[in-house]
């Protein structure tokens, strides 16, 4: 007899549906631009806040993880073109870097460095969210979730706090309204020249949902601000 598949819930279903759009739009539209923007590539003005706006997330990321990363393995969902990454391998992490836009994780592997010390990276094109990545000390989700609902964020990191032993990094977009404003903006352009939308979020709805991750508590967080950039990251700490 065959085995009928069960149908999807709502939200895995927008999950999907948002994600393989994802996958479309950076290896279609927007790989050249998202090529140049993690580069040194010159780039417009707007775009320059942008980079340097991603440059000072990272690195708060990065600041939020231990100094010494041997023997530990690290999930970079949502990988781009690599730079957490490889910063993460240099302090000898084990990183597995995952992105739903195969263009981009091609361009990660060549940009790899010949050495990065002790640590390891091991490039894929495919859902963040498969078991079949492991076990994880720590995962860092910088804006890779912000295309997603409040609900299916939640989700995603949920499925991801199965596996994962010491902290979840994530960044949101959180709704001011100066940013809805900005959205509001968007929507005026063509709709061939759009991106997918960023969603914006309320924090403390964020928040309300988060403390319902069984084991899981919020640590820090911090807003990044630089121009057309506007992102929070919040921290996860496995307790208990």
């Amino acid at each position: 007899m065959m085995a009928t598949r069960s149908p999807e819930t709502p939200y895995t279903a927008s999950y999907t549906g948002r994600r393989e759009a994802l996958a479309t739009y950076f290896d279609s539209t927007a790989k050249k631009a998202w090529i140049d923007l993690t580069s040194d590539a010159k780039v417009s003005g707007i775009r320059a806040t942008v980079r340097a706006g991603r440059d000072e997330m990272r690195e708060t990321l990065l600041s939020w993880l231990p100094g010494d990363l041997r023997c530990t393995k690290l999930l970079d969902a949502g990988c781009g073109t690599g730079a957490l990454a490889v910063a993460a391998a240099y302090r000898g992490a084990e990183v597995i870097g995952v992105d739903v836009a195969g263009g981009l994780v091609d361009i990660a592997r060549e940009r790899t460095p010949d050495f990065i010390g002790h640590g390891k990276i091991h490039w894929h094109a495919g859902d963040m969210l498969d078991p079949a990545h492991g076990t994880f000390a720590h995962v860092v989700a910088m804006d890779s979730l912000i295309h997603y609902s409040a609900e299916d964020l939640v989700h995603a990191l949920s499925r991801l706090a199965e596996r994962t032993t010491r902290s979840i990094l994530f960044t949101f977009t959180p709704r001011t309204p100066l940013l809805g404003a900005m959205v509001q903006v968007g929507k005026a352009f063509p709709k061939s020249d759009r991106s997918p939308a960023i969603v914006l979020v309320v924090e403390d709805e964020l928040r309300t949902r988060l403390s319902r991750l069984d084991g899981w508590s919020i640590g820090r967080t911090q807003r990044v601000s630089s121009g057309f950039y506007k992102s929070q990251a919040l921290e996860l700490v496995r307790h208990g």
